[in-house]
C-alpha cells in the first residue's frame, strides 16, 4: 500500500485491523479510542475517503493509498484551530484534521461553500470530549473561506 506518498510493504495478520498496522509502521497519528468506529480518533483517508482504520483490516489496503494525519497538508487548518481554542486535550484532533481537511480539500476545489450544519454534519464522526464543537466548526470555516478568497471564490 502507498502510505502519505510512500510504498510500503508489510505483512499483516487476517484479522489484523489498519490502526494496528500503522502503529507497526511508526505512525502515531491515528489514535486507538473506542476500537469500534465510533469515535473517529483513528481516522485516516483510504483511496479518498475517510475510513475509521480500527475498523477497516490492513489486508484489504494491498495497492490502496492511505493517508494519516501525519500525511496531512493543512498547516492552515492547524493554526485556525489552535486560534479558535479548538485544540485542547488533543485526542480527537487527528481524526478532526483528516476528517476537515478531505472537507476543505473538496470545497476549495468545487468553490463550495458549506453552511455550519453541513460542516457539522461532515465532523459528526468525530467525538470530542473537551471543546463543544463550536470552535471546531468556526475553524473549518475559518479555513475555507481563507482558501476560497485566495482562489478568487
Amino acid at each position: 500500500m502507498t502510505v502519505n506518498g510512500h510504498e510500503v510493504t508489510t505483512t499483516v495478520g487476517p484479522t489484523e485491523a489498519l490502526l494496528e498496522t500503522l502503529r507497526h509502521l511508526g505512525l502515531t497519528g491515528p489514535k486507538g479510542g473506542c476500537h469500534e468506529g465510533e469515535c473517529g480518533a483513528c481516522s485516516v483517508v483510504l483511496d479518498g475517503s475517510v475510513v475509521c482504520s480500527c475498523l477497516v483490516l490492513a489486508a484489504v489496503c494491498a495497492d490502496r493509498h492511505v493517508v494519516t494525519p501525519e500525511g496531512v497538508e493543512a498547516p492552515d487548518l492547524a493554526e485556525a484551530l489552535v486560534e479558535h481554542g479548538a485544540v485542547q486535550c488533543g485526542f480527537c484532533t487527528p481524526g478532526i484534521v483528516v476528517s476537515a481537511s478531505v472537507l476543505l480539500d473538496r470545497c476549495s476545489e468545487t468553490g463550495d461553500r458549506p453552511d455550519r450544519s453541513r460542516i457539522t454534519e461532515e465532523l459528526s464522526g468525530n467525538l470530542c470530549r473537551c471543546t463543544g464543537y463550536c470552535g471546531i466548526i468556526t475553524a473549518v470555516e475559518q479555513t475555507l473561506d481563507r482558501r476560497l478568497v485566495r482562489r478568487g471564490r
